[in-house]
C-alpha cells in the first residue's frame, strides 16, 4: 500500500512531536503495509511551510528507518488566498514528490462559492487537486453534494481510511461509505499524526474495502492511483461519479437484488 497523506516529520506541525516518534510512527506504517509513505507537513497559518528545511528532516528520518517505507515529501496546502499566490513562483515545492499532484485541504469554518476559480488557479499552475478529507469537513458535511461537482470538474478526492471504519465519527463514515459506492473516491490514506490517536495504518480499511466492493478496487485506491501519483503518471480512467439520482436508482436495484 501507498500512503500519500501523513505527519510524520518530526517537530514540523502537529504530527510527530519528536524524532522518536516519527521513526516509531514510519516502523508502524512499514509493518501494517505501507511501501511508501508521503510525509505531507501542513502549509497554513499557524504552521509555516519551509521546502527545504522539510528535505533536511526527510533525509535524516529515512536514514534512520532504512529502506522501508520509502519516504518521499509533499504537503497538507490550505486552500487560502496567500498560499494560492505562492503556488504561482514554486508550485512544485508543494506537490507530492515534485508531480503535478497537490494535496488541497479547505478551510473548516468557510468555502468560497465561486471553488471553480480556485480550482482554476491551481491548475493554471500546472497542478491537479486532490481534496483531503472532505468527509470530515463541517462545510462539506452539511452540503454533500459539494463533492459530486468538484469530482465531476476533474477534482480528485482522498478520504481518511479512519473515517470509513468508524474512526471520525458516524457522519464521516456514512459519506465515506456513500461516496466510495458513487466512485468518488480515488485514494485513502491515513492522515497519520501519532502512534495512538490518529496512527498511519491502512489495513482494516483496505480490508473493508475488499468485502464492500472488491479487491481490485481497493488496489486501485491503495496502490494502483498512489503510484500513479508518486511517479507523476495519469490515474486509470475512473468510472464516473454517480450523481444522487443515478445513486438512487443504483441502489434501489441492489435492494430488489438482493431480496
Amino acid at each position: 500500500m501507498i500512503d500519500i497523506h501523513c505527519h510524520p516529520l518530526p517537530e514540523t506541525d502537529d504530527g510527530a512531536k519528536s524524532f522518536e516518534i516519527a521513526m516509531a510512527m514510519c516502523q508502524m506504517a512499514a509493518k501494517d503495509g505501507t511501501t511508501h509513505l508521503v510525509a505531507t507537513p501542513h502549509c497554513n497559518y499557524r504552521y509555516p511551510f519551509d521546502a527545504q528545511a522539510n528535505r533536511v528532516k526527510l533525509k535524516e528520518l529515512q536514514a534512520a528507518v532504512g529502506d522501508c517505507p520509502k519516504l518521499l515529501l509533499g504537503c497538507d496546502f490550505h486552500l487560502s488566498y496567500d498560499n494560492l499566490r505562492r503556488l504561482a513562483g514554486n508550485g512544485s515545492d508543494f506537490s507530492i514528490n515534485n508531480t503535478q499532484y497537490l494535496l488541497v485541504e479547505f478551510a473548516d469554518h468557510f468555502i468560497p462559492e465561486q471553488m471553480d476559480n480556485v480550482f482554476y488557479e491551481i491548475e493554471m499552475a500546472g497542478l491537479v487537486p486532490i481534496l483531503t478529507h472532505p468527509e470530515r469537513n463541517p462545510v462539506i458535511q452539511r452540503k454533500p453534494e459539494l463533492l459530486y461537482q468538484w469530482v465531476l470538474r476533474g477534482c480528485l478526492t482522498q478520504i481518511t481510511a479512519m473515517s470509513y471504519v468508524g474512526g471520525f465519527g458516524t457522519k464521516a463514515q456514512a459519506l465515506s461509505e456513500q461516496w466510495l459506492e458513487r466512485n468518488m473516491v480515488h485514494f485513502f490514506a491515513s492522515d497519520g499524526h501519532d502512534l495512538t490517536h490518529r496512527p498511519p495504518v491502512l489495513s482494516s480499511c483496505y480490508n473493508k474495502v475488499v468485502s464492500a466492493r472488491s479487491k481490485n478496487v481497493a488496489d486501485l485506491l491503495f496502490e494502483t492511483n498512489p503510484s500513479a501519483v508518486i511517479n507523476g503518471a495519469s490515474l486509470p480512467a475512473p468510472p464516473p461519479p454517480l450523481g444522487p439520482k443515478e445513486a438512487g436508482r443504483k441502489k434501489g436495484w441492489l435492494s430488489i437484488l438482493r431480496r
